[in-house]
């Protein structure tokens, strides 16, 4: 599979490094896009900084070096708008002390979540997400922090209820909520509908337009800001990509590489107030800022763009690898957990003991066969990591799925 540090190889080895100094000369010269959030008309770089995959990755190293540059990067070229949360390891910690030593704390527009730390019964404990919170205003130095996020939806109500306390003190000058879950879409839009949101974060790519049918309309019409997550499709778009060269009809929207070309498509959405690609590289990140830099595509063009990502080959399949040793757990350890749990939105995940196996079925998906981490927790080879919840005699209550850097509680219903 290739990834974006091979494309770039490819590309500078074919003489993209000739053209790099004019272009950045051109882009001195230009303003950079910006989109007002709608609550408020507050406007923001179309561009802006995730910190999940290789950010986190570097975060939790020792040598964090490169994420100074890339701050110092993001800020130089107009930049400014970064988005973390508690559960990618070291990455809120890590941005909030590099932004201190920086002097760059009060020149970036801080976005966090409220993660749903869930009690034995599935739900969120207050005093337990209180304290997370405060944790996240600690690391995040900035007064009024700008934005806080409920991550997944878990246990949604209840989360927004605190960050509406929190924004009406003072603490917090907008509020939302994320996902980047398709199952949960349906459960996105009935809080849009029934919250005053200030944003939702939610995954778009040229390769994955859903959201374009029914939430960024009514993105629209609910007057709500729209943070992009995963633009590139993780690494998808970058393997489907391969070699292949730029479209010479990119230039027509001032698309200058892959990383610029997949942005725009994503920015271009009316809907749309800012685009968050994670990296941990300063040359990444000044390529991912140049993509909100001179035109964008219009409708026609747009199509064009979805009809070519259309036509790529499929991003190739990896094998699965589990997170850790697996475990035998003997058939009243799995017994326990034999039964039908249901998330917020109605999605249910079906369990049954096969033999010395556990067998999970998700709403409209085939059967997978579970490997045992540890007595409570289980890897499912098509990827979630599913965490059992026990009451105080041992019988289970509910789960927690974990996909994506995303927990979602499921109650047990029987």
């Amino acid at each position: 599979m290739m990834n974006r540090r091979q494309w770039l190889g490819l590309s500078l080895g074919a003489g993209a490094a000739l053209a790099l100094e004019p272009r950045l000369l051109w882009a001195a010269k230009q303003q950079l896009i910006t989109r007002a959030i709608p609550s408020t008309g507050e406007r923001l770089p179309i561009v802006g900084l995730g910190s999940s995959a290789t950010f986190r990755q570097v975060a939790d190293s020792e040598d964090v070096s490169a994420l100074r540059g890339v701050f110092r990067t993001m800020v130089e070229r107009g930049g400014g708008v970064f988005d973390t949360a508690p559960s990618y390891g070291a990455s809120e910690e890590v941005a909030g002390r590099i932004a201190r030593e920086e002097n760059l704390t009060d020149r970036i527009f801080w976005a966090t979540k409220m993660n749903g730390v869930q009690g034995p019964a599935g739900t969120l404990d207050p005093a337990v997400a209180r304290k997370q919170m405060e944790t996240s205003l600690q690391r995040i130095s900035k007064r009024p922090l700008d934005l806080i996020q409920v991550h997944g939806l878990a246990d949604a109500s209840t989360q927004l209820g605190m960050l509406k306390e929190m924004k009406q003190s003072g603490q917090i000058r907008y509020i939302g909520v994320t996902t980047t879950s398709p199952q949960q879409y349906e459960q996105l839009q009935q809080i849009m509908r029934a919250e005053r949101l200030d944003f939702i974060g939610i995954d778009y790519a040229v390769d994955n337009r859903d959201i374009e049918e029914h939430i960024l309309p009514l993105a629209q019409d609910r007057g709500i800001g729209v943070m992009v997550y995963m633009p590139f499709g993780r690494t998808r778009l970058w393997s489907r990509i391969g070699d292949r060269p730029l479209p010479d009809w990119a230039q027509e929207f001032d698309a200058h590489s892959w990383a610029q070309f997949m942005i725009k498509y994503v920015a271009s959405h009316p809907a749309v107030t800012v685009v968050t690609p994670s990296t941990s590289k300063p040359s990444n990140m000044a390529d991912n800022m140049g993509a909100a830099l001179g035109r964008l595509p219009d409708e026609a063009m747009r199509r064009r763009m979805a009809e070519y990502a259309d036509a790529l080959p499929a991003a190739p399949v990896v094998a699965p690898t589990p997170p850790g040793p697996a475990v035998v757990l003997p058939a009243a350890i799995l017994d326990r957990y034999v039964g039908v749990y249901e998330t917020e939105s109605g999605f249910t995940l079906t369990f049954r003991r096969v033999g010395e196996g556990l067998v999970a079925q998700p709403t409209n998906m085939s059967e997978a066969t579970l490997v045992a981490q540890s007595e409570t927790r289980f890897w499912d080879p098509r990827g979630p990591i599913i965490e059992f919840q026990l009451d105080g005699e041992g019988t289970a209550t509910g789960l927690i799925l974990e996909q994506g850097g995303q927990r979602t509680p499921a109650a047990r219903i029987r």
